[in-house]
């Protein structure tokens, strides 16, 4: 069934969106890219060329047997639209911070996921809900309505990037489990596998292997805003291991550390839950993580952001990183 567009306030104009042409011929510039020599776009990360020549992040990060592959490309929400290009696919497969894997690097993780099992995955549902249940991940994207979407995303430490998620809207997975009114916000909870993460087991953590499993939330509010996805794909296939697979939270509007990726359980809770960064450094990051240029990080402006793979390529950061029009009033004071 076609996607009935609706113009909610925060789309930019379709004259400045990425051309379809480009973003549809997107393999073909690639090959032609890597034929140039794609080393040379990556410039500025410390790529091994060999390393590059052996293992391709497409297919190092694909998931064995994704759930509801069938399901890809789903249709385009027309109304998502982006004041910049799409970043490149390779690109973004290859600069991904996934602090299971890894505290300190962000190059390699797409290396460190290929021999991380996704399947079987299933995510358990509970807390204040009438009845709690657990969905294997297929089924439960079988219920769902998927849609592209192309949103920015904005990195807390500085760096920016803008993709096509295909996700579901979490508004939809509440409105199924209905949840009871004395809830007030939505806990997540990632993956716990330190046979295959390795900053679940102390290498290359930041904090004590006890601060896993990674956990985020939102308010109810937050949570059901129109915009806030639960990303199952990207770039128009099922979503990479890098990239959070198999089940993901988006929030455009907030920094990146705020969606959590390999979801395993979604609670709903009457308090505001306890999250792995605020509890880790709470001077540097905060529960709401909202994108706002003029509160800068205690180390770093917030003021400009650049977009990968390029540092030279700054743009001003946006308030809400651009969707203030149809979030900014959730966080009104009465």
């Amino acid at each position: 069934m076609p996607m009935i567009p609706r113009r909610h306030g925060w789309e930019i104009s379709d004259a400045e969106a990425t051309p379809e042409s480009v973003y549809l011929n997107r393999r073909q510039v690639l090959t032609q890219a890597a034929a140039a020599g794609i080393s040379g776009v990556l410039a500025f990360q410390p790529w091994n060329s060999t390393a590059w020549a052996a293992k391709n992040p497409l297919v190092t990060g694909k998931q064995a047997n994704p759930p509801a592959a069938d399901k890809y490309p789903a249709g385009k929400n027309t109304m998502y639209t982006l004041d910049r290009p799409l970043t490149d696919e390779r690109v973004a497969a290859m600069f991904n911070n996934f602090y299971e894997f890894s505290t300190v690097s962000k190059t390699n993780i797409w290396k460190l996921v290929e021999d991380w099992p996704t399947n079987p995955w299933t995510v358990e549902i509970g807390g204040l809900v009438p009845k709690p249940k657990t969905y294997d991940i297929d089924d439960l994207i079988r219920k769902m309505t998927l849609e592209e979407r192309l949103y920015r995303h904005r990195c807390v430490e500085a760096w920016a990037m803008a993709v096509p998620w295909t996700g579901f809207r979490l508004k939809e997975l509440i409105e199924l489990v209905q949840p009871l009114s004395s809830a007030t916000h939505v806990k997540f909870t990632t993956f716990m596998d330190p046979g295959h993460a390795p900053s679940q087991r102390g290498i290359w953590s930041l904090f004590s292997s006890g601060m896993w499993p990674y956990v985020e939330g939102l308010t109810m509010a937050e949570a059901t805003n129109e915009m806030t996805l639960m990303a199952t794909g990207i770039y128009g296939r099922p979503i990479l291991k890098q990239h959070g697979a198999p089940l993901r939270l988006v929030v455009p509007w907030k920094y990146g550390y705020k969606g959590a990726k390999s979801i395993v359980k979604i609670e709903f809770v009457k308090e505001q839950p306890k999250t792995y960064w605020n509890q880790a450094v709470p001077s540097e990051y905060d529960f709401l993580a909202n994108v706002n240029p003029k509160i800068p990080h205690r180390r770093w402006s917030q003021e400009t952001e650049w977009m990968i793979p390029d540092r030279s390529v700054r743009r001003p950061t946006m308030l809400y990183n651009g969707y203030g029009e149809w979030v900014a009033h959730l966080y009104k004071k009465a």
